[in-house]
């Protein structure tokens, strides 16, 4: 990457095998499979995505296989405007995720591939990190990813966002540990969660955890807690969004669009707090109105057509 980029985010791109089904089956259960497709998904590549589609720079630092699922994945990044400078390929099998989704649009996935777990950062990684206003990360990064980017935060190398995006035990043998996430708290210039991440994390929700959490350093933060909306945070307030209205097809990232309007208005515009989530909420609102993780994710211009008319 030669120019200075908004946002590089550090993570997964891969492909979504999507499975719509009669129900999300508890254990023992069973479930039919009546439609299928593809989509593009990971949680760093869905993040580039939706800001370059708000008309910023960004890069991703992810790890691919050597595969068509990895060809695939590039061609989509290179035409959604994402620098792939420092995504890299391996010989092991691409990482890709079975998306099952009910007909409330709910979701389980489950994850195969050993690429997005093998990433390790290099010197030019790090320099391209260093260049950008600001760098994002998640807890499916492997924990010696993380580990870095909170040294690198430490040092004030780098500004650094981060999603928890998962139960811990969805982090198990392949993302960041709790250990590491203790580390990284005081570090972030923004920390994102929802509501079954942070409980696994640390027992509680709600504006408890938020207690919990400014105790441990994070000073500005947001737990989503879907169809209730989200709460936001910085040092001195707290405040209550309700959620967007919206006939819901699928809620496959919805998260990752919610983050990316975070980073677009109140990180790097540095926007009021109630306004950049208002925003916020109308993007991952917009997003579970189409299938894929992608679906939803549109320009500046639509979304604010969205809250003029009032739907947040």
């Amino acid at each position: 990457m030669t120019e200075t980029l908004d946002v590089v985010a550090v993570g997964s791109a891969l492909l979504d095998e999507q499975y719509a089904v009669s129900n999300l089956p508890e254990p023992d259960g069973g479930a039919f499979a009546y439609d299928e497709s593809v989509a593009f998904g990971g949680v760093a590549a869905n993040v580039a995505v939706a800001l370059s589609r708000l008309d910023r720079s960004t890069g991703v630092v992810a790890r691919l296989g050597d595969d068509d699922i990895a060809d695939a994945v590039t061609a989509d990044l290179r035409t959604e405007g994402v620098a792939l400078d420092r995504v890299r390929r391996g010989d092991e099998r691409s990482t890709y995720c079975m998306v099952f989704r009910d007909a409330d649009g709910e979701r389980t996935i489950v994850t195969r591939g050993g690429a997005a777990k093998n990433l390790r950062l290099t010197e030019r990684d790090e320099a391209t990190l260093r260049s950008a206003d600001i760098v994002f990360a998640n807890g499916f990064c492997p924990d010696r990813v993380t580990s870095r980017l909170c040294s690198l935060a430490a040092n004030g190398a780098i500004e650094l966002a981060f999603d928890l995006a998962s139960p811990l035990d969805g982090l198990t043998d392949r993302g960041t540990e709790r250990e590491t996430i203790d580390d990284l708290l005081p570090y972030l210039d923004l920390f994102v969660a929802n509501e079954a991440s942070i409980r696994s994390y640390l027992g509680d929700d709600g504006r408890d955890a938020v207690e919990v959490l400014r105790t441990s350093g994070v000073s500005r933060g947001a737990l989503t807690r879907g169809e209730r909306g989200a709460l936001l945070w910085t040092d001195d307030s707290v405040v209550e969004l309700s959620a967007m209205d919206v006939p819901v097809v699928d809620t496959t990232g919805a998260g990752d669009a919610f983050v990316s309007g975070l980073l677009h208005r109140w990180v790097l515009e540095n926007e009021p707090m109630r306004s950049a989530g208002r925003f916020a909420t109308a993007a991952a609102g917009y997003n579970c109105t189409e299938q894929g993780a992608r679906g939803g994710m549109v320009g500046e211009g639509q979304l604010e057509d969205v809250l003029r008319n009032q739907l947040v």
